[in-house]
């Protein structure tokens, strides 16, 4: 009996500590939580301005709490629109957060955006780290290797692994350029071992194009954060499809994101093998939806049946979605140096775990 608890215990003590990825639901915004094995963290985003403000510090405090954090190292924003930043200011008042990175200025005139970064921003970084990052830069995360990929409409100019010619760059047309935020969007590759994932947060199809074309420079990945929560602008064959994840999560909202064209681009990437999201998404429909085992969260209301037809998007700004203020639920990833994965919807405990994968080539990051 001695030797079994002493195994077991042994056992224990040297299993490997995972790469731990809370995807947090800020109603079709943004808030990714990462934490390494040695206990760093970084935030992606904070979610969403005015009422749902306090709602989605709420929520991102929760993952922390549930990660055993007292400080979060380090804050990316990767742009300067109202569902990326919105949470930042009341989530500083509950943790403390050691550096703030972004891509520089606002490039797209919002009162809103500009009163935060003329007036509270500044006070925020005031006693902390605050960087602005360009492509190629790294950010320190334990044994993490965090690499940004795009930032202020630029892209990396080296590559990350064998480049290798995108064969989707061929049939890419150019959309009409406009200079937005989301063209802002910082971008970041997160290899642990032999893991990887990419987030290129809302990038547009265009800088998409200037990553990835002629050759592609981030390789296979493990785990696609869905662009632009799920919405047609931001997901692209000449992205998608190159970097043939195996799975894929979608920050939607039961409105925003999720469409026909989208869906369909997802899952028809090469060797995808589940698509996870946050939402139910009614511009889906039963048609385009992936089973509720994958879904983490519903509305306040939900209906007892989701139509067969794909909803379509509201026209205009003023037609907001249904509200889902209530419990919400993250999707959690923990991920391991072999490549091995799991990803659990916290709302089911369903866990699914995926097995290292095998035949591809791998090559680090060159410095």
């Amino acid at each position: 009996m001695r030797l079994c608890v002493v195994l077991l215990l042994a056992s224990a003590l040297t299993t490997p500590a995972p790469l731990q990825i809370y995807v947090v639901d800020v109603e079709g915004g943004k808030a990714m939580l990462v934490v390494s094995p040695t206990g760093e963290s970084l935030l992606v985003d904070t979610g969403n301005v005015g009422e749902g403000a306090q709602r989605d510090a709420s929520r991102i405090l929760a993952a922390a709490h549930d990660a055993g954090l007292h400080q979060i190292d380090h804050l990316v924003t990767t742009h300067w629109h109202r569902d990326h930043f919105g949470g930042m200011a009341m989530l500083a008042r509950h943790i403390t957060i050691h550096e703030f990175i972004d891509h520089g200025a606002n490039v797209q005139p919002d009162p809103v955006v500009d009163a935060f970064l003329h007036k509270t921003y500044p006070v925020l970084y005031g006693t902390a780290k605050h960087t602005v990052v360009v492509p190629g830069d790294t950010i320190p995360l334990g044994d993490v290797d965090i690499r940004v990929v795009a930032s202020a409409g630029n892209t990396i100019q080296m590559p990350l692994s064998n480049r290798t010619p995108n064969s989707y760059c061929a049939a890419f047309r150019r959309r009409a350029d406009v200079v937005t935020e989301n063209s802002q969007s910082i971008g970041l590759v997160f290899s642990f071992g032999r893991f990887r994932m990419v987030d290129l947060a809302d990038l547009t199809a265009n800088k998409q194009f200037e990553l990835m074309c002629p050759a592609n420079p981030v390789g296979p990945v493990d785990v696609l954060m869905v662009t632009h929560h799920g919405q047609p602008p931001g997901n692209t064959d000449v992205f998608v499809h190159a970097i043939e994840p195996r799975v894929a999560v979608m920050n939607n909202g039961l409105r925003k994101g999720g469409q026909p064209e989208v869906m369909t681009t997802i899952h028809t990437a090469p060797g995808l093998e589940d698509l996870w999201q946050l939402h139910a998404s009614e511009l889906s429909g039963q048609e385009y939806t992936v089973p509720g085992l994958f879904i983490a969260n519903d509305s306040d209301r939900p209906q007892h049946a989701m139509p067969i037809a794909p909803l379509r998007p509201a026209q205009s700004r003023d037609s907001a979605p249904p509200a889902h203020n209530g419990r919400a639920y993250w999707i959690k990833l923990s991920a391991y140096r072999d490549g091995s994965f799991a990803v659990t919807n916290a709302r089911s405990g369903f866990s699914k775990t995926y097995r290292a994968r095998t035949g591809v080539p791998f090559t680090p990051f060159r410095h």
